[in-house]
């Protein structure tokens, strides 16, 4: 299946780089700020694995999880906006949509690699200052929500990176669109930003969820979203000549 192909040859682009490791270590900076604050904080922060994911998810969700995902749509396009690997890419023997969508799935197993990791490390820290038991199974549901709402991130990080050259443009676009999204989220408007979904997904810096009962507005901005940045990029993509 030609889908595959592309999804098979966009892996190889990660092997022996720096995505992997990035994922691993970066999380942990906000897993560690978290959990520092965490324990500044007791006397406040009553609700134990609860009021560490508020203070894990205040760091990651507003400050690193969008950058890393921009990180990692930056990398896989350095190489076709490099010499002139994007004639190669554009005069492929494969549809567009299954060229760009071969990206688009890497992006997203990537992140869901780190998002995972992102919730061993919840668990490795709360363990770590004496909370008892194991984590809520919330904070799992909340995880994977907000891995969902990636969808949306990665499929603009990916547009941006394909018209935008320069590698780390698109990482500080997605800073500050986290920077706003959490401003945002916090007047009641989230579902109209994207980079809000993610805060919103992950439930970020909130003990209660914030989206019980009203999961479908958010997975349909999610998927309008993700359908608008997809759609638009197969349209440049189709329309955009070889470099001469």
């Amino acid at each position: 299946m030609m889908l595959l192909r592309c999804i098979r040859s966009e892996n190889k682009k990660l092997r022996h780089s720096l995505i992997f490791p990035a994922c691993i270590v970066i999380p942990a900076i906000p897993a560690v700020m978290g959990t520092f604050n965490y324990m500044q904080n007791t006397e406040i922060l009553t609700q134990q694995w609860y009021s560490l994911w508020t203070q894990h998810t205040l760091f990651y969700a507003s400050f690193f999880y969008a950058p890393l995902i921009a990180l990692y749509c930056s990398y896989l396009w350095r190489l076709e906006h490099r010499n002139n690997n994007w004639n190669v890419f554009m005069t492929a023997p494969v549809s567009i949509p299954c060229l760009y969508f071969g990206k688009l799935a890497v992006i997203f197993r990537v992140t869901l690699i780190t998002q995972l990791w992102v919730g061993i490390l919840y668990v490795l820290c709360g363990k770590s200052v004496g909370l008892p038991g194991f984590c809520p199974a919330d904070i799992c549901f909340w995880l994977l929500r907000g891995t969902l709402a990636a969808a949306a991130i990665g499929a603009l990080q990916l547009f941006l990176s394909m018209v935008i050259r320069s590698f780390s443009m698109p990482i500080g676009i997605a800073l500050i669109g986290s920077v706003l999204g959490m401003m945002i989220s916090n007047k009641g408007l989230g579902l109209y930003w994207p980079y809000s979904l993610m805060l919103m997904g992950m439930n970020s810096n909130k003990t209660k969820d914030a989206l019980s009962g009203n999961s479908l507005p958010f997975i349909l901005s999610t998927l309008v979203f993700f359908l608008i940045f997809y759609l638009t990029a197969i349209r440049i993509l189709r329309t955009r000549d070889v470099h001469t």
